[in-house]
């Protein structure tokens, strides 16, 4: 069994995120013996990875919201692990941030869920997440997997990405806030 030290250490000298050690620029991740909850999330933003906090913008705020805990809590708590499906941020794109990297996630992540035997459940956010979590149960889109987050439960909750672009997503379908948010909150606290 690798300690979290070792596999930082694994994922830094890996030749696919020399440009990123090079830089000086480390993994960001939470991991935790004592964690119970991981939020798998899409990718670290330029801001997360400039201030090396994961969830440190409006859609960090949104989540935070939406779980019912304090930005303090959040940080300073053993009990929530923080995953996302790439350590490293991948870069814009047109419209919002470029997608994981590929592979990154199926590499590193049972490693280190390997190594956080309390984990109770894992909460997906976004189709990148699903996806790899989820596979062929998902529904046929993301809100249709989100509807049924109860299907997945205790083991994964599927959410839609908290992002100030998804307003309208969230306009569109009020089921969310009205029925899974609460429920959301009764599993964090």
């Amino acid at each position: 069994m690798a300690t979290f030290d070792e596999i930082k250490h694994k994922i830094m000298i890996d030749p696919l995120n020399e440009e990123f050690t090079k830089r000086d620029i480390p993994p960001l991740f939470k991991a935790s013996k004592e964690a119970t909850i991981a939020i798998v999330g899409q990718a670290p933003g330029r801001k997360a990875e400039e201030s090396q906090l994961f969830w440190n913008d409006l859609s960090g705020d949104r989540l935070r919201e939406w779980m019912g805990v304090s930005r303090e809590t959040f940080y300073s708590t053993d009990k929530i692990a923080h995953l996302p499906m790439d350590f490293y941020f991948p870069g814009k794109a047109k419209t919002g941030d470029m997608p994981p990297r590929k592979g990154f996630a199926e590499k590193w992540h049972p490693l280190l869920l390997e190594e956080m035997p309390n984990i109770e459940t894992i909460i997906l956010i976004g189709a990148y997440a699903q996806k790899y979590y989820l596979g062929k149960s998902r529904e046929r889109n993301l809100t249709e997997t989100v509807k049924h987050y109860q299907k997945y439960l205790p083991d994964y909750f599927p959410l839609v990405h908290p992002s100030p672009l998804n307003i309208g997503w969230l306009k569109r379908n009020p089921w969310f806030e009205e029925e899974v948010v609460p429920d959301l909150k009764t599993l964090i606290n």
